[in-house]
């Protein structure tokens, strides 16, 4: 039997300015996600909890947590962008131009848009990003550019961190 490599992310060699990912996990949102987002966020505004408040509001139902929704489509962009992080920079620019309500499908992709060696730390590469989010109907539910420090090719802890396992 031969062992095959699983995807293992890009490192900053990886990347080339001007490449779109789309990231292959949509997620549908639903009302115990935003819910309990809600509740561990000590975010206690009506419309992400109270149904009966959201209905009396221009959006007639409730909102799902805008910090949801951006760490959402944050995760759903690692596997093709940070699988491989050293450290997140920033998040600039976040906008969020169309409500999300529970039961939307959210789907990402990020554009790389510039590509730097650290001038510190000689191991990494700092990628800046941008990502937006859509929901079922390509509707843009969110962006942002995001900037972070990626390991380069055979930096990093690799697979020394990951145990074999012990077969009779």
């Amino acid at each position: 039997m031969a062992l095959k490599a699983g995807w293992n992310g890009r490192f900053f060699e990886d990347f080339t300015v001007g490449d779109v990912y789309k990231h292959p996990l949509g997620r549908t949102i639903t009302a115990t996600d935003n819910s309990w987002f809600t509740m561990l966020t000590l975010n206690t505004a009506h419309p992400h909890y109270d149904a009966n408040y959201a209905a009396h509001t221009a959006f007639g139902k409730p909102l799902v947590n805008s910090c949801f929704t951006l760490s959402l489509v944050t995760g759903q962009s690692v596997t093709d962008v940070s699988q491989n992080v050293f450290a997140n920079l920033g998040w600039d620019e976040v906008r969020l131009p169309n409500p999300v309500y529970e039961g939307d499908t959210i789907y990402a992709e990020s554009e790389v848009l510039e590509l730097r060696p650290s001038g510190s730390r000689p191991e990494l590469g700092i990628v800046t990003i941008k990502t937006i989010g859509y929901n079922q109907d390509g509707t843009i539910v969110v962006s942002f550019k995001r900037t972070l420090m990626v390991y380069r090719q055979g930096q990093g802890p690799g697979g020394t961190y990951r145990p074999e396992p012990k077969r009779g």
